[in-house]
């Protein structure tokens, strides 16, 4: 059963419509903010796949992309892959067809909420896995569907929070760097200053001397 539906733009993670359910469930609610945190952790993953299945407790998130957008739904376990990425395809067909070339436009959330009414219509029509639609659909082939991976959400979330790490990590090294840059820069004068003050004293001593004689004595 389809128990969540979100689109959301891939590069800033800008939510642009989703299905929402007049059954409020807090449960369904927790599993959207672990939606947008998996979301945004796959799109600083430079080798993030364009369709993903990722196991979630009694839950599977199903995602694919296209044009720089996630359809990303919320189903049962053991509801079939065939049939999530059938729904999917559906929302993306019309999602593009209505609102494609807005949609790097537009900047406040939920932009293309409308397309609400399209979500609850079709995702009725995927509830029951035994109509003979739905049947029927079973035995299609949907392109690419045994190639999608499945993983699971710690895997995908722990995955995201090393790369945070990295960049932490690497933002670190960059200004420990930058520190000890400065630092050899003031080491380096100090030893340049012991090194010809002296020198400079002594010259400027023996110049007085010359001077003095000069003046007084000359």
């Amino acid at each position: 059963m389809v128990k969540l539906t979100l689109i959301v733009r891939v590069h800033d993670g800008l939510p642009l419509a989703e299905g929402i359910d007049t059954d409020k469930d807090m449960e369904v609610d927790s599993y959207k903010s672990q939606a947008k945190n998996m979301l945004k952790r796959i799109s600083t993953d430079t080798q993030q796949s364009p369709r993903l299945s990722v196991e979630s407790g009694k839950y599977t998130f199903h995602y694919l992309i296209q044009s720089g957008v996630y359809f990303l739904t919320l189903t049962d376990k053991g509801y079939p892959k065939k049939l999530a990425y059938q729904y999917l395809e559906e929302l993306c067909g019309e999602f593009g067809r209505l609102y494609g070339p807005q949609v790097e436009t537009v900047t406040r959330p939920y932009a293309f909420i409308k397309f609400d009414t399209f979500i609850q219509k079709t995702k009725k029509l995927y509830l029951d896995t035994r109509t003979q639609r739905n049947l029927s659909k079973l035995t299609d082939e949907l392109s690419e569907v045994h190639s999608i991976m499945t993983r699971n959400i710690q895997e995908v979330l722990g995955q995201g929070a090393q790369l945070d790490n990295m960049s932490k990590l690497s933002s670190t090294l960059a200004s420990e760097s930058k520190q000890y840059s400065s630092k050899a820069k003031d080491l380096h004068r100090q030893a340049l200053i012991r090194k010809y003050v002296p020198l400079a004293v002594v010259i400027c001593v023996v110049l007085l001397v010359l001077w003095v004689r000069a003046r007084f004595y000359g």
